[in-house]
């Protein structure tokens, strides 16, 4: 058995994108209780409408209940969860123990799985949350792999599930109070502004008994930047080891994510593990996407016992080729709708993002961009819809398109 690529989705829109690029399973939230307030999420029309998409295709739909929830929030729990009695939804995460006790009460029926918030980081812990009924367990981000191994081989029928890539939080698998305590915005309800990431100078801390030993110093100079701010995970290295691990799930953050990069990052993900069951694994390829779409440091966070090692260092906060347009639909021959999510001048070369890592290029001899009207444009700017008239095979709905990268980056992990 292979582990399942567990996608983000917040929204129906990305949704779409993460199973047309691979995803074998989406996590996704309704519009609150779901630690991504600042997401659409799916209404419940939406989320029955994604429940036949993701059947269809033979995929799971893992529904986000995993809010730390108030007193007198507990009536919305409630609610949330009975508004689920019915529906095909694949599994519940949670990570509150309230919201798990009435989760069995309500819904007995439906699998739980235990969130990353629970910080599971133990075989007694995960031992645990299987007596109380759970069929899974997303370990805590904090653990290296001689951990990650001994909870398998300590719990061999429990369902274990690993982030393997996106943003990691400098508190204990993401319970901060900083954004409350700076911003009066809860994380563990939904709603951090990831303070951790805010620019801050003139750091230095003296403890009592040491005066003249600063305990904490940093940032000399009058400069401002993000020093507290973490690295984002990047385990594709590792993908091989925690196939043979035997994991279950292998996760991927981003529900704030956009599905430009969604689009690219699972398609990485769910390639690299096609190639393990091929025993054809790329790592150069995956790297040389990565480093396409990272828009900071990627690193091996815990991983690795008793070090952190940095992967990739972006030289810019932007993506070296965004992606120009989603191809939304055919809209007679040779010509297609599509949205604009950067600028695209007509003379551009282009790739076409096709899952597999395929990488068709779109040249301006074979394609020309046009107005919803039909008007020739030279240019299509983001938030519009236009047009692109091109016969080239690999077009379809559902497609990225992305700039061709100027200068292709280096990397030898053959």
């Amino acid at each position: 058995m292979y582990p399942e690529l567990l996608a983000p989705a917040g929204s129906p829109e990305r949704l779409d994108t993460a199973l047309t690029y691979g995803a074998d399973a989406v996590y996704l939230g309704g519009t609150d209780l779901n630690l991504r307030a600042q997401t659409p999420g799916f209404s419940p029309a939406e989320l029955n409408q994604a429940l036949h998409t993701a059947h269809a295709q033979n995929r799971r739909i893992y529904y986000c209940l995993n809010i730390l929830p108030h007193p007198e929030q507990i009536p919305l729990v409630q609610e949330q969860l009975q508004g689920l009695e019915g529906t095909s939804v694949d599994a519940l995460i949670a990570a509150d123990p309230g919201v798990i006790r009435l989760a069995r009460k309500i819904l007995p029926r439906i699998p739980i799985h235990i969130s990353t918030q629970a910080n599971t980081s133990n075989p007694h812990a995960a031992a645990f949350w299987q007596d109380q009924g759970a069929s899974r367990v997303n370990l805590a981000r904090e653990l290296d792999l001689r951990a990650v191994r001994a909870i398998r081989r300590a719990v061999p029928d429990l369902e274990l599930e690993s982030f393997v890539h996106g943003a990691m939080c400098m508190a204990i698998s993401g319970r901060c109070h900083m954004s409350a305590h700076l911003t009066r915005r809860s994380a563990n309800q939904g709603l951090c502004t990831q303070p951790c990431r805010f620019k801050y100078r003139s750091v230095f801390l003296e403890e009592a008994q040491r005066t003249g030993e600063p305990t904490w110093e940093a940032l000399e100079d009058e400069a401002f930047t993000t020093l507290l701010a973490s690295e984002d995970l990047a385990l594709i290295d590792f993908l091989p080891w925690l196939s043979k691990a035997g994991m279950d799930s292998l996760k991927i953050e981003g529900r704030m994510k956009t599905s430009s990069y969604l689009a690219q990052v699972v398609d990485i993900y769910a390639t690299a593990l096609a190639d393990i069951r091929r025993k054809t694994f790329r790592p150069g390829l995956y790297w040389r996407e990565l480093q396409l779409v990272a828009t900071r440091p990627l690193c091996t966070g815990f991983f690795l016992p008793g070090r952190r090692k940095r992967l990739f260092t972006p030289e810019r906060t932007q993506p070296r080729a965004p992606v120009l347009a989603k191809i939304l639909c055919r809209d007679g021959p040779d010509t297609w709708r599509i949205s604009l999510r950067h600028r695209w001048e007509s003379g551009r070369k282009v790739q076409i993002l096709v899952p597999g890592l395929r990488r068709p290029e779109l040249s301006p001899a074979v394609y020309s961009l046009e107005s919803l009207t039909g008007d020739p444009a030279d240019a299509l700017h983001s938030g519009q819809e236009g047009l692109l008239r091109s016969d080239h095979p690999d077009l379809r709905p559902g497609l990225m398109l992305r700039a061709y990268p100027e200068q292709s980056p280096e990397d030898d992990r053959e």
